[in-house]
């Protein structure tokens, strides 16, 4: 599929939209309609809100216009021609204002006209495989400050086998929705009491700690020391790091003693400090000190989804202090970290993006130079491809970023690794030499997880609830036939709990029948079923969460299963 055709396709896809709505809603007023990377909206100021069911007349009279095969046709005009057509609609006019130039551009489908640069299929009848999804509010130019709009999106491809590949992919996301796998597992809440601010029940802990467990046994093979800094910290150091100045809005704050505190939105000014206690020379670099950093942020309430996007969070953060010389070598382990901690959870393509110096930025040429290269080779030499982003690192250094594709066909920003020449000028962090002179360290700042909830989230997803073995809260459930196998159904179970295997029995008098189905909802991997032949026996049938059954295995069989199955 090419991008370019698919964004055109999509483009002309919202102009459609809005003609339709046009027609059918003639006091609607537009505003903008782009294409974007999952389809298309527009952006409109109806007469009366529009209603979810509105959907379904708007579409089918898209489809008619597609059938017509209109024309689609562009030209330039003059701004006086066209504030003349867009007199009433301060929305264009504003636009119109904001191009520079003498003209603007127009694009034309039979009596529909709107304001474009160009770029469109040669008529309505290209426009075949589309479908309006949703409608959701929204903002003029994104700022909750100026006038509410709702906003109209849809999707649009070039076949009808990419939409409905595509739909379906979205009603996967709607059924395997975190928030709903969450509730229906018991694996965490969220409560009005503490809008944003997820609880995890005892069995969401069990995914946490074995996430935890997993990260911190590959970060001690990697040398890495951990801290623990406090999550409330002065006002002053915030405005010292520059924190303040962007997090501000951010940031939750409390006077204690007269004295202006906040709660951390950053790990990173915590982990300063314990660099700055010592003095250190260049034996001790790199100094690699990990934080499982619980930070906050002020998030809208309207941009809270689930774990996804919460007011607390766990950040599996690290910063390494190191000589410019050590940059390159940081970042080959840290992509072959990024690999160990990433393997286990199937992810079969992962993006990765450079960002490089942007037109204002602090440290010389030089050291940008050396960063950037660094970031580079170490990817060349681990044999990865990437996507070179010219001029977007931060004004304070470089950035190498990693994206997950989940099952749902989905890219999320995970993994970063951040180089920063400002913070350890801005806090006069320093160094001896082997020369015995004060040398100023580089400051790396990474993640691989990015934050512990947004991760769960997301693995919950990809795994539509079912968790491999080692990840999930209950990896075996005993099943009995009838109560006259419990006793022996017991001994099994504590045998395995005896080898750390999570265990539960179903001790229910239910039938069999319904165990299992009770055990499929719970997405238990294995269930152990017991009858009166596996007593006399002393064998045990598995079944796993697909149905397959296997007979007559016994209890070191199970274990030893158990054991290669763990992390």
């Amino acid at each position: 599929m090419n991008d370019k055709d698919l964004s055109i396709l999509r483009h002309s896809a919202a102009h459609l939209l809005a003609q339709a709505v046009k027609q059918l809603f003639p006091k609607t007023i537009l505003t903008i309609g782009p294409a974007t990377k999952e389809g298309f909206f527009y952006d409109l100021v109806p007469e009366k809100n529009f209603k979810d069911e509105d959907l379904v007349h708007i579409e089918e009279r898209m489809r008619q216009l597609s059938r017509q095969n209109i024309p689609l046709t562009h030209k330039q005009i003059s701004k006086d021609e066209a504030r003349q057509l867009y007199e009433g609609n301060k929305f264009k006019l504003e636009l119109i204002d904001e191009i520079p130039g003498d003209t603007v551009g127009l694009a034309e489908q039979g009596e529909f006209y709107d304001l474009c640069r160009g770029g469109h299929v040669a008529s309505t009848g290209d426009i075949k495989h589309f479908k309006l999804l949703h409608i959701s509010g929204s903002y003029w130019r994104a700022d909750k400050e100026k006038d509410p709009l709702q906003r109209i999106s849809g999707t649009a491809f070039l076949s009808q086998e990419d939409l409905d590949a595509y739909i379906k992919l979205r009603e996967d996301a709607i059924q395997f929705d975190h928030r709903r796998l969450g509730k229906e597992l018991d694996l965490f809440s969220f409560h009005d009491e503490g809008v944003g601010f997820p609880f995890f029940h005892p069995r969401g802990m069990i995914v946490l700690n074995e996430l935890i467990a997993h990260l911190r046994k590959l970060l001690r093979k990697a040398k890495y020391q951990e801290i623990f800094t406090p999550t409330m910290l002065s006002d002053e150091l915030w405005r010292r790091s520059g924190h303040y100045q962007h997090y501000k809005d951010n940031m939750y704050f409390s006077i204690i003693d007269d004295r202006s505190y906040a709660l951390k939105p950053m790990n990173c000014p915590g982990a300063i400090l314990v660099y700055k206690n010592s003095p250190h020379s260049y034996r001790e670099l790199p100094l690699r000190l990990a934080e499982l950093g619980h930070v906050h942020r002020h998030e809208l309430s309207g941009v809270l989804s689930g774990l996804f996007r919460v007011r607390a969070f766990t950040q599996d953060d690290a910063h390494i202090f190191c000589t410019k010389e050590q940059i390159e070598q940081e970042v080959t382990d840290f992509i072959a970290l990024v690999d160990q901690v990433i393997k286990p959870f199937g992810f079969s393509n992962i993006t990765i993006g450079v960002s490089t110096k942007p037109e204002k930025a602090m440290g010389s040429d030089d050291l940008w130079e050396v960063a950037t290269k660094a970031l580079e080779n170490a990817l060349n030499k681990a044999g990865k491809t990437y996507t070179i982003y010219e001029g977007e690192g931060a004004f304070y250094g470089p950035k190498i970023e990693f994206g997950i594709e989940d099952s749902l066909k989905r890219v999320w920003q995970c993994g970063t690794m951040q180089i920063d020449f400002f913070q350890p000028e801005n806090f006069d962090l320093n160094y001896i030499s082997s020369e015995g002179i004060k040398e100023r360290p580089v400051m790396l700042h990474r993640a691989i997880y990015g934050s512990f909830e947004r991760f769960f989230g997301i693995i919950l997803e990809h795994f539509k609830g079912r968790l491999p073995f080692w990840l999930s809260p209950v990896q075996v459930k005993l099943l009995t036939i009838t109560d006259d196998q419990k006793e022996y159904a017991q001994t099994i179970a504590d045998a395995l709990f005896e080898h750390d295997v999570r265990v539960e029995m179903d001790e229910t008098s239910d039938q069999i029948s319904g165990k299992i189905k009770r055990a499929q909802l719970e997405r238990v991997p294995w269930m152990l079923v017991i009858g009166k032949k596996e007593v006399e026996n002393k064998t045990i049938t598995l079944r796993d969460l697909d149905g397959k059954q296997e007979f007559g295995l016994k209890l070191e069989d199970i274990i030893t299963r158990a054991k290669n199955e763990m992390m």
